[in-house]
């Protein structure tokens, strides 16, 4: 049984071309310097916002042929806010005047011939093609630096929102890339059903973007990456287009579809996907339990992970993020359990989990200590959940907040296995903060959280603020980004767990994958992308 979607109305909310999200929801003056007051050193007044009139933005190098030229655009702004994703590092370029390398043109096809036009130019005139979806990469994955081609082509799918299709006996539906993670959902939402991914870039990124950066949802456990949901994948490439077979698994040789997940733009387009889906969920129940200590809270998140409860949500802030998001104010670690389902309820699966906490010493939100709050029902969401909630969907605007004022804030994330991971996050507490220290003179605040968990181990996310050098926050940025990637080399943790390699992890990644799978790499590109024109610099040279 198919259905076809119904159409959706657009928004016309803007987004903002140098940060985080939508315009109107930055941080004003006012906030940007009370933000900046919590970082000793940082500056007296923030920086002005960038305008894009400020900008160098000369005439494109290159001209499409009047074939393509309805789906080009040379607009200075669109440019602009195609020229780099929503890093830290793009935030403060754009800031200092300093984005980089503009692209040319910005082309926005509507089907699959278009993308495979615009790809035929690009390779018989040497312009680069920067596959864009939302924009939301925090690696540097949508932006050109190098000077090899003549001209740059960002090329945006998200005139490609679709959802073309629904399989409602095999609860799977046929979806075009550039769908926002919004608009995607609300086209799903008159049959019942949804694709259940939800990043903290949701409103901002899309389909195509997750499926290219391997990019991992807001739920703890089971699905917890795009991968999971991917059913089948249509993808345009140089050397032609292909669509693997819908399967709902194959052991028919290395999958076409893992292929192309996480390769990130450098060896195909990818332009559609039938996607997994399921229920909407009509049962949730969510509480927190604090921790007086940090070491007892890992073992009780591994209990959880291990068991087969399989919950939404186990979230474990240390004592420095559960302050900073509001969860508590008094020094202890908090766990965020979250459980949901479309068929049952779920409160004694939450109270499941929140007993093998306290078997670890967790104290629930109903109680001061684990002998007190024995009896205490867990249920409904109880304040810290609500604090952290809304803490998660704002951090990224308070960074660009904290940006103005020169301070240099980033985050990163990794995985490894559970019997690295407390030695892991020792090791970025002391290597990290201290290289923070030597770069800028100054203390700084590192927190840690665990945002995804499986039975083998864990991927902790670690945030780290300094106040910057005036003018050489990029600098400083560089230094804590190469402490941050030999500690996770070192101690055999992954470059990244769901943002991607883009050019940021390139180092990292480069040390990470075995020499013959590099190889293999190596001929996939000269065999796909002859040219040599798609995301140059992501993944391989």
């Amino acid at each position: 049984m198919s259905a076809t979607a119904t159409d959706h109305p657009g928004t016309s909310r803007p987004r903002s071309w140098w940060g985080w999200g939508y315009a109107d929801n930055h941080p004003d003056d006012a906030e940007c310097t009370a933000l900046g007051a919590l970082l000793p050193g940082t500056l007296a007044r923030p920086l002005p916002i960038p305008r894009v009139a400020d900008l160098a933005i000369g005439r494109p190098g290159v001209t499409p042929p009047p074939a393509l030229a309805h789906l080009v655009s040379a607009d200075p702004r669109s440019r602009a806010a195609h020229a780099m994703g929503k890093a830290y590092r793009d935030v403060i370029r754009a800031l200092r005047g300093r984005p980089g390398r503009i692209p040319d043109l910005v082309a926005r096809p509507t089907d699959d011939q278009e993308v495979a036009d615009l790809l035929d130019w690009a390779g018989e005139h040497g312009v680069a093609v920067i596959p864009f979806g939302g924009g939301s990469s925090v690696v540097g994955g949508v932006e050109y630096r190098g000077d090899a081609h003549r001209a740059v082509l960002s090329l945006d799918l998200t005139s490609m929102d679709r959802v073309m299709e629904i399989d409602t006996a095999s609860r799977s539906a046929r979806i075009q890339a550039g769908a926002l993670g919004p608009v995607l959902e609300e086209q799903l939402r008159p049959h019942g059903l949804t694709l259940r991914h939800f990043p903290q870039s949701f409103e901002f990124s899309t389909l195509g973007g997750w499926l290219a950066t391997g990019a991992g949802g807001h739920y703890a456990t089971g699905r917890t990456r795009i991968d999971d949901f991917a059913q089948s994948l249509r993808v345009v490439t140089p050397a032609g287009a292909g669509t693997s077979w819908r399967l709902p698994a194959s052991g028919a040789g290395p999958s076409p579809d893992r292929f192309f997940l996480g390769s990130e733009g450098a060896l195909g387009v990818i332009t559609e996907a039938w996607m997994r889906l399921q229920e909407r969920p009509r049962h949730k129940a969510s509480t927190s339990v604090a921790f007086a200590d940090f070491g007892r809270a890992l073992d009780a998140v591994r209990a959880v992970a291990q068991s087969d409860l399989a919950p939404a949500n186990c979230r474990l802030l240390d004592p420095g993020e559960a302050l900073l998001s509001g969860a508590a104010h008094d020094g202890s670690a908090v766990l965020v359990l979250g459980f949901e389902s479309a068929t049952a309820p779920v409160e004694d699966r939450l109270a499941a989990a929140v007993e093998l906490a306290r078997d670890h010493g967790g104290r629930s939100g109903h109680g001061a200590s684990p002998a007190a709050d024995r009896a205490a029902p867990a249920g409904a969401a109880d304040a810290a959940v609500h604090a952290w909630r809304s803490a998660f969907l704002r951090m990224p605007y308070l960074r660009d907040g904290l940006a103005r004022m020169g301070a240099v804030v980033d985050t990163f994330e990794t995985a490894t296995t559970w019997d690295r991971l407390p030695a892991l996050i020792d090791a970025v507490r002391t290597e990290v903060g201290a290289a923070a220290l030597k770069a800028t003179g100054h203390p700084a605040t590192l927190n840690c959280r665990l945002t995804h968990v499986y039975p083998d181990g864990a991927a902790p996310y670690f945030t780290v603020a300094v106040a910057g050098r005036p003018g050489g926050e990029l600098a400083v940025w560089d230094e804590i980004k190469a402490a941050a990637t030999d500690v996770l080399h070192r101690h055999r943790a992954t470059v990244t767990h769901h943002h991607a390699v883009g050019r940021d992890h390139r180092p990292g990644y480069d040390r990470q994958r075995p020499e013959p799978f590099a190889l293999a790499l190596r001929a996939a590109k000269d065999a796909l992308d002859p040219h040599r024109i798609l995301n140059p610099g992501v993944l391989l040279d």
